[in-house]
């Protein structure tokens, strides 16, 4: 999407069963109504639909969330994550250009 072209992007690797993930979620959500128009966080879910589905509610997840599998893995690895651990972010400036690869829960 061009628009995404235009802003932030802050890419997470996520499951529902991961611990650090849960507890980022609710920091993101917040970041992404704070930052709207500015920063656009998209999560990809390496997970079943369901249980994502009711993460996702019980969240109140305001961003788009993909499901992935090995496909979103492999790219996950290609963007850095040399380990294929979880959560994993990827934040990219106007423009495309990555600037941020983070394995591991973000921290404050």
């Amino acid at each position: 999407d061009k628009e995404f072209t235009k802003q932030v992007v802050v890419l997470n690797f996520w499951a529902t069963w991961c611990p650090p993930c849960r507890k980022e979620t609710p920091e993101f959500v917040a970041l992404q109504e704070a930052f709207e128009g500015r920063v656009q966080f998209i999560g990809i879910a390496i997970d079943d639909e369901e249980p994502v589905r009711e993460f996702a509610d019980t969240f109140g997840i305001n961003y788009p969330v993909l499901l992935g599998d090995i496909g979103a893995v492999s790219l996950s690895r290609r963007l850095g994550n040399r380990y294929e651990g979880l959560p994993f972010t990827v934040v990219t400036a106007p423009g495309g250009k990555v600037v941020l690869r983070h394995a591991g829960e973000l921290g404050r």
